[in-house]
C-alpha cells in the first residue's frame, strides 16, 4: 500500500502550484509609471533649456559678426525659447501618444482608505 502521507503532500503541493498559477494569471499587472513619467520630464527641461542656450549661441555669434551688441543675443535667446517651446509641445505629444500605446487609457487610482 503507498504511503498516504506522501500523496497527501504531492496533492496539496500540485493544488499550490495550480492556486499559484490561477493567482498569477489573475493578477492585473502594475506598470512603474513614475520612472517613465520622470523620464519624460527631464527630457522635456532638456528641450527647453537647450533651445534657448542654442537661442543665446546662435545670437553671440550673430552679434559678433554684424556688431549689433545686444539685439542679436535677445533676438536669438527669444527665437530659442519659441522654438524650445514648439519642440516641447511636440515632445509631448509624441510622448503622450506612445505611453498611450504602451499603458492603455489612463486609469483612476483607487481610493484612499485613510483620512488624513
Amino acid at each position: 500500500m503507498p504511503h498516504p502521507e506522501n500523496s497527501r503532500d504531492e496533492a496539496i503541493r500540485r493544488l499550490d502550484e495550480r492556486a499559484a498559477a490561477l493567482e498569477q494569471r489573475t493578477t492585473p499587472t502594475t506598470h512603474d509609471y513614475g520612472s517613465k513619467a520622470a523620464g519624460y520630464g527631464y527630457r522635456l527641461i532638456g528641450v527647453l533649456i537647450g533651445g534657448v542656450f542654442v537661442g543665446l549661441g546662435f545670437g553671440a555669434g550673430a552679434d559678433v559678426v554684424f556688431k549689433t551688441a545686444p539685439w542679436g543675443m535677445i533676438t536669438g535667446v527669444l527665437v530659442g525659447f519659441g522654438v524650445s517651446i514648439w519642440m516641447a509641445v511636440r515632445s509631448a505629444q509624441r510622448m503622450t501618444a506612445e505611453a498611450a500605446r504602451e499603458w492603455g487609457p489612463p486609469q483612476d487610482l483607487p481610493p484612499d482608505d485613510e483620512e488624513d
